[in-house]
């Protein structure tokens, strides 16, 4: 396994998201405050029309893609709109206050 430093937890806004730049993937990764510890990270990337989400909005555990409101569920990846997109989604730990993720699987589909 191949665990990665993506952010500080402080680096997150509470009940927010934010997108990284991590060292070796071309695309940014999105990570999201859940709630009661819990983080997901993303791709940073709308596999609709390929916007970043970032700009977007976080709305009880899903991100809004600002470029056309597709809903993704950051737990599941699955879209609200379209059920052939499935947002890819990395392994998270928080430890000691940092936020990883597992980069060997390159992402988890479905």
């Amino acid at each position: 396994m191949s665990w990665v430093r993506v952010c500080g937890v402080a680096e997150v806004p509470a009940g927010g998201m934010r997108a990284f730049r991590v060292e070796g993937l071309a695309i940014p990764v999105l990570v999201a405050d859940l709630g009661a510890g819990r983080f997901a990270a993303t791709s940073g990337i709308c596999p609709h029309e390929d916007v970043e989400l970032e700009g977007g909005e976080l709305v009880a555990g899903r991100v809004v893609c600002p470029g056309h409101a597709y809903e993704f569920d950051l737990v599941t990846g699955r879209c609200a709109h379209d059920a052939a997109l499935i947002l890819r989604r990395f392994p998270v730990r928080v430890v000691d206050d940092e936020i990883h993720m597992r980069v060997d699987l390159l992402g988890v589909s479905g």
